[in-house]
């Protein structure tokens, strides 16, 4: 963390912040997140926020999967464990429309709502009303080690193909120096895992469901999905890929352990940073792969901070949101950490700074997010929205089953029949069960 951490007080949210300080002496607020970059960066300026307001901040802070878990137990049972909690555009329209959240509906002017990207501002919405405020968003994109693929004779296009990905993954892996030629998520979990199958499976033409809610496990694009994904890893992924997730594949890709790496767009940041990545200064970058059919297996995300309606400290847990996920936080980033490490994909305005786009990773970000649609993400119609996931209540329980059967795949402990088998029934019995 740079030492240069001076809050920007002549601003008006800082004005107003300050401006609250008297009363809030006394109050703390506390925030389940998870435990990537940008968050842990976030709590290393708490303190700024805290100096300004007298609100203090314990934080929470936990694997993806366990998050998940920890949050919607608190959230079902109104448990008020939490002010502010750290979830996605799935969870945030259910969440919204049950009355489980706080509408954020008191941001002030300064704050300027509208200047949220569309995408992320809809996603994060229900019935016009924004329930969560993104601190950051996110398609996926293909990251590669630039040196490698020269050195394999090869060229990344700007929009591969499965085939081509699979191809280079091969001529870039040397297993004598434990290079892999590609680094992938396999470990269980609907938003690990689960939502980089079900992204992948969308180009290659398969479904959750059909038109009448019907599970498609048993159909041939599921078969070809994970026949594909396993035989390209099989080739050219790391050791134990079934029980890699986003922080494993950071890491090996920080290392110089992975040609390729296929994920959230986020991560550009952390792969491209000289004192956290030994290949920093060789990454490119292109869009996710397709096969040719009109879909490409990029997702759309936003980690986003919200209010559960449980909380006794509504007011002060706003006040937080508002400084977090706001410009003037993007900017505090950019003057101590530079523009490269600054919250990405969650306003407009940041792909409008000269500052920002110049970074060589933000205009592909920016294409990735504006070709990520959740209305239009399978190849047949589907009656779902929602691109990795499907944005229904049962969805989260369902595919944290189902992810665990293709998991168990990858390890070797069934095989491809048995995983579909098993997630075609187990889908259809919980679909049946909630009366789809």
């Amino acid at each position: 963390m740079s030492s240069k951490t001076l809050i920007r007080t002549t601003s008006a949210l800082a004005l107003c912040l300050t401006a609250s300080a008297a009363f809030a002496q006394d109050t703390t607020i506390t925030i389940a997140t998870v435990n990537n970059g940008d968050m842990i960066r976030m709590q290393g300026y708490t303190d700024q926020f805290t100096e300004a307001t007298g609100i203090a901040v314990e934080w929470v802070t936990l694997e993806e999967n366990v998050l998940r878990q920890r949050v919607t137990t608190d959230i079902t049972t109104n448990g008020g464990q939490f002010d502010i909690m750290t979830i996605g555009m799935y969870e945030t329209p259910i969440w919204g429309a049950n009355g489980w959240l706080v509408p954020l509906d008191g941001l002030s002017e300064d704050y300027n709502v509208d200047d949220i990207l569309p995408a992320m501002r809809g996603g994060l919405s229900h019935e016009g009303t924004l329930y969560a405020a993104p601190f950051y968003g996110e398609s996926s994109m293909v990251m590669y080690r630039t040196d490698l693929m020269e050195a394999a004779g090869l060229e990344m296009p700007d929009a591969p193909t499965w085939e081509f990905i699979r191809e280079a993954a091969a001529a870039m892996t040397d297993r004598e120096n434990d290079v892999n030629g590609i680094c992938l998520r396999g470990k269980p979990g609907w938003g690990e895992g689960g939502a980089f199958i079900t992204a992948m499976s969308n180009s290659f033409g398969a479904r959750w469901f059909d038109m009448d809610w019907n599970a498609q496990f048993d159909t041939q694009p599921w078969l070809d999905t994970l026949t594909f994904f396993e035989g390209m890893m099989s080739e050219s992924g790391p050791a134990g890929y079934a029980t890699n997730g986003f922080n494993e594949n950071l890491s090996l890709f920080q290392q110089g352990l992975c040609g390729m790496w296929i994920d959230a767009t986020v991560a550009a940041s952390f792969v491209t940073n000289p004192e956290d990545s030994e290949v920093a200064d060789s990454v490119g970058f292109a869009l996710a792969p397709d096969n040719g059919l009109g879909v490409r297996s990029n997702w759309l995300w936003a980690w986003a901070l919200a209010i559960p309606a449980g909380t006794q400290q509504a007011d002060a847990a706003l006040q937080f949101i508002e400084w977090a996920t706001s410009s003037d936080y993007i900017e505090l980033v950019a003057e101590n950490e530079g523009w490269a490490n600054v919250p990405p994909g969650a306003r407009t305005s940041l792909y409008e700074n000269p500052n920002y786009i110049s970074v060589p990773f933000a205009q592909m970000t920016l294409d990735s997010i504006l070709s990520a649609d959740p209305n239009n993400s399978t190849v047949e119609p589907s009656p779902y929205v929602g691109i990795q996931f499907a944005a229904i209540p049962e969805f989260a329980g369902i595919a944290s089953e189902v992810s665990q059967e293709f998991s168990a795949f990858y390890a070797g402990q069934q095989t491809v029949e048995e995983a579909l088998a098993n997630a075609q029934a187990i889908t259809s019995e919980a679909m049946e069960a909630a009366g789809y």
